[in-house]
């Protein structure tokens, strides 16, 4: 399995629960950044990028069904979950703010996981499912004597 990464919900889950951690720590007791410009939303793009891919990654690994809807529900729940910690972090989050400009980073974040993941991943997984039914198919008519 060298190379590869685990086909294992345990990857994407954990990936979930550290940006929840990270969006819930009071702003007085998180460091600060870089002096690189607009750094609070690389980071906001790059976390959410990362969980779209691993969930992305995960169910295209797993036994259900895959289809665009899929994947695309994938993306509206990443999107709906930093919306949701934005809300979080204006009413139950010390010294945390409302930011327009996360949200939108988010949503970034998320479309870019998605749209690396299928670029990346999913016309490959197309391929191979399609040689791995070819040969299902081949293997049935070879025991039926139907070749």
């Amino acid at each position: 399995m060298k190379g590869k990464l685990p086909h294992s919900i345990w990857l994407p889950a954990m990936w979930s629960v550290i940006i929840f951690i990270l969006l819930i720590i009071p702003g007085k007791d998180f460091p600060e950044g870089p002096e690189i410009p607009f750094f609070d939303k690389i980071v906001h793009v790059f976390l959410f990028a990362v969980q779209v891919f691993l969930w992305c990654r995960y169910i295209g690994y797993s036994n259900v069904r895959r289809s665009l809807w899929i994947f695309l529900l994938i993306f509206l729940i990443s999107c709906i979950y930093g919306i949701g910690m934005e809300y979080v972090q204006k009413y139950w989050v010390a010294n945390r703010g409302f930011e327009t400009g996360d949200m939108i980073a988010d949503i970034i974040g998320s479309l870019s996981g998605w749209l690396s993941y299928r670029f990346l991943f999913s016309k490959k997984q197309g391929n191979d499912h399609k040689k791995k039914l070819a040969s299902i198919e081949i293997e049935a008519a070879t025991k039926t004597n139907c070749l």
